[in-house]
């Protein structure tokens, strides 16, 4: 009987530390987390969503805008490989042909100005000149189809570390909520850790799909540029082939030889090739 109220005095020494109710979070969804958040996780978390809400906005654009310009490029390289003169190609794409028609007309417009079809010009000065305009269409093509995507690039790379910096700012509030409440109990830790590491993971939210669509692009872009040169390519050889039809002047004008008389003497002057 005299052992048991030492035994009392003894198990109620060190009794647990409660926390009040009213220091605990009620809400430990996404939502309720960042609303008990610092105001610099908040800031944080709301660049990282609108950073994501961008990459979304530039799949949607570059998909549609990358899928039109492989269909009209398709059927303009249809047109080109499937005709025998550089006019049978133009009259095959028309006015409104995309990227291919544009190459057509650039080739035709040159060796206009190059007075191919009053048979001059020198057929391997044509072609520098044909390649040269091919050449600049081509990587004005590909830059504007690339437009956009460096900013994918960019959410990609920075998201995670903007993420990883929100969970700091937010680890180190936590450790400053622990000393000031004077106690490790896991009830307050707990709640401050995980609003921090919420923010990683809208960095990695943020991210992740944005490497994924950028490497996607750039497949779809690198695609894009080879059909374009099979395209060049194959306007070039019409233009070779239209100057291999172009006449030689030597061949069909021969020189003939004029004998101009001089009435002062009788003697005729030289003949003169004409």
């Amino acid at each position: 009987m005299g052992i048991e109220a030492p035994l009392d005095n003894m198990t109620g020494a060190a009794p647990a530390a409660e926390v009040p109710a009213s220091t605990l979070p009620h809400d430990l969804s996404p939502w309720g987390m960042f609303m008990a958040a610092d105001w610099v996780v908040k800031a944080v978390m709301i660049g990282l969503a609108f950073a994501s809400l961008i990459t979304w906005t530039v799949w949607l654009a570059k998909s549609l805008e990358i899928a039109g310009s492989k269909a009209r490029l398709a059927k303009a390289l249809r047109g080109i490989l499937g005709a025998r003169r550089l006019e049978d190609a133009s009259q095959a794409l028309g006015d409104h042909a995309g990227i291919g028609g544009v190459l057509v007309r650039a080739a035709v417009e040159e060796m206009e100005m190059s007075g191919h079809d009053l048979g001059h010009g020198d057929p391997a000065g044509i072609k520098e000149r044909v390649e040269s305009r091919l050449i600049r269409i081509q990587a004005q093509a590909g830059r504007r189809l690339s437009r956009g995507t460096g900013v994918l690039a960019t959410i990609g790379s920075t998201a995670p570390f903007v993420g990883l910096f929100g969970t700091v700012w937010g680890i180190m509030n936590s450790f400053i909520g622990i000393s000031e409440s004077q106690t490790t109990n896991l009830a307050v830790v707990a709640p401050g850790i995980a609003e921090a590491l919420l923010a990683t993971a809208v960095g990695l939210i943020a991210a992740i799909p944005a490497v994924v669509v950028y490497n996607v692009f750039a497949r779809s872009i690198t695609g894009y540029r080879q059909g374009l040169a099979d395209a060049a390519a194959g306007v070039q050889r019409l233009v070779s082939r239209d100057l291999d039809r172009q006449p030689q002047r030597s061949q069909h004008e021969r020189p003939h030889a004029v004998t101009v008389a001089t009435p002062a003497n009788g003697r005729h002057a030289p003949a003169v090739a004409v």
